[in-house]
């Protein structure tokens, strides 16, 4: 997501009235990659990057999903795979540690990237696919998510890529040759073996298909079930291999988050938050765009496919942005559409006047239209990609260049669980420790994680009788103020500050990570 030199030439071209294209997909999500230095959320590291560099370097946390089965393998493996090529060539520096995954997202972006304009192209047309492209690449929440580390972002790309090839979504599916229910069926399986719950939007997608198929005996149980069975059961294999015993891990997944209703630990919002809240800031200023797409297009089936998402997932008590993120995409697409129809280029609008002071207002308006999303989304994208939450990742890339340098020994995190990444930014198997926030068996107990929020000083004093005394303690400045006696009288002194936020999102503003060391 180049923006820093596709915008400009984008305006050069509006204002002169030239046709806009998009190029060099790959070259610019690389790009958008090395502009995301913020923490967003600790799935990004203890959910895929701890458990490669567990599996290729030996060490690393393994979180609770772990040892419950409700996370597969084929995701981390990944990243694994890659940390082995670095490890090979000796590039597992502090510096590539930090940067080769998320370049490796970036080049997963870039075919999302470059199948959403392909989508776009066969259902309206090469103007419209140039507008939502352009939408895809100066939409904040794109710029600021797609190329982490979650599997959401994966799940994100390969969605793209199989709605691309579904006959059911095109008009003319027979006279396609590009439409292939095989491609569109792995890479469905491959999104749901990745993430369970993205078997919601497949079976949306599948009985669209099923309703307009011809042959629905041979899409059942020649396509359906033999490509379900192929990826699923690799999968399995792949869990079997690492687990060491079998596991099914979208049944366990099935269990703990709609059946128990375990995500519900981790917090609920109320049922609407996705379109009140939640979807409503990732789409952002393109909405009423999106609105107008939707309407203008008359493609039903796409927007239906937005609706079930955000309807499906409101009912579950546990929210996040990035669970609707599949969707995004198809969202801007239907902003690219309303975009393209105020474009002088659309042959819509030369169909209906000719007239020079037509053209004159439409160039008006696609330029106003412009100039306010990108005047909207820019600033966002950099702030939050850039600056907001910041001071984790930071105070990890110093404790590894430091323990690099043998000048850390054992750390200690006085922080909520999971609040900065871990061994795969440290890469050095040193020991660590961190508040423990893993669901209770129990109701109503509070993890370790909650009992130091609530009494800072009485948690740790008790916890320091029987603790190995760390080189280094990392917390919050908000903590700092109780904490300030104890760790004198314990012989440490702040070395490192780091800003991190300028407000508060779910708990007292946190405004810096602070580090202590022993004297």
């Amino acid at each position: 997501m180049e923006m820093e030199y596709q915008i400009p030439n984008l305006f050069k071209k509006i204002v002169k009235k030239e046709p806009v294209s998009f190029h060099h997909p790959r070259k610019s999500s690389m790009t958008n990659s090395l502009f995301v230095q913020t923490y967003f959320n600790p799935d990004e590291y203890w959910q895929a990057l701890e458990v490669a560099h567990r599996i290729t370097f030996g060490y690393g946390h393994l979180t609770w999903e772990w040892t419950k089965g409700i996370r597969s393998y084929l995701h981390p493996m990944l990243f694994a795979v890659l940390y082995k090529v670095l490890s090979i060539l000796h590039l597992d520096t502090p510096l590539f540690m930090i940067k080769a995954p998320r370049l490796l997202q970036s080049m997963l972006s870039a075919v999302g990237d470059l199948y959403l304009f392909k989508l776009s192209h066969v259902l309206y047309g090469s103007h419209v696919a140039q507008w939502a492209l352009f939408a895809q690449l100066t939409n904040w929440f794109m710029f600021y998510c797609i190329t982490r580390t979650l599997s959401n972002s994966l799940e994100t790309v390969l969605t793209v890529v199989s709605l691309y090839y579904w006959p059911c979504l095109r008009v003319n599916s027979s006279h396609d040759p590009a439409v292939s229910r095989v491609w569109a069926l792995v890479t469905a399986a491959t999104a749901c073996a990745i993430r369970p719950t993205s078997a919601i939007i497949w079976i949306y997608v599948g009985i669209m298909e099923l309703f307009i198929s011809r042959d629905r005996l041979k899409f059942i149980f020649l396509q359906v079930l033999p490509i379900g069975s192929i990826v699923l059961g690799l999968t399995f294999l792949l869990d079997r291999l690492i687990y060491g015993s079998w596991v099914l891990v979208p049944l366990n997944f099935l269990k703990f988050n709609f059946l128990s209703s375990g995500g519900d630990y981790y917090g609920t919002h109320p049922w609407h938050w996705y379109f009140t809240q939640g979807f409503t800031v990732m789409i952002f200023t393109f909405l009423p765009f999106m609105v107008a797409g939707i309407i203008q297009s008359k493609h039903w089936k796409l927007s239906g496919l937005i609706l079930w998402v955000l309807g499906l997932y409101s009912i579950l008590g546990h929210k996040e942005f990035r669970f609707v993120l599949p969707v995004l995409p198809i969202a801007l697409s239907f902003s690219g559409y309303s975009l393209a129809m105020l474009s002088p280029n659309s042959s819509s609008n030369k169909k209906i006047n000719k007239s020079t002071s037509t053209r004159t207002k439409t160039s008006w308006k696609i330029q106003a239209a412009v100039i306010f999303l990108v005047t909207t989304n820019l600033p966002m994208a950099i702030y939050m990609s850039m600056v907001h939450q910041r001071g984790s990742e930071d105070v990890m890339n110093y404790l590894a260049k430091e323990a690099r340098q043998g000048n850390v020994e054992r750390i200690l995190f006085l922080t909520p669980c999971h609040a900065t990444p871990y061994y795969s930014t440290l890469h050095q198997n040193l020991p660590m420790r961190f508040l423990d926030c893993s669901p209770s068996e129990v109701k109503g107990n509070l993890d370790e994680s909650d009992r130091f929020m609530m009494d800072p000083i009485g948690f740790i004093s008790e916890f320091a009788k029987n603790w190995s005394q760390p080189s280094h303690i990392i917390l919050f400045n908000n903590d700092e103020g109780h904490l300030k006696d104890f760790l004198s009288s314990h012989s440490y002194e702040e070395t490192k500050r780091f800003f991190h936020a300028h407000f508060k999102v779910d708990r007292d503003l946190q405004a810096s990570v602070v580090v202590y060391a022993l004297k």
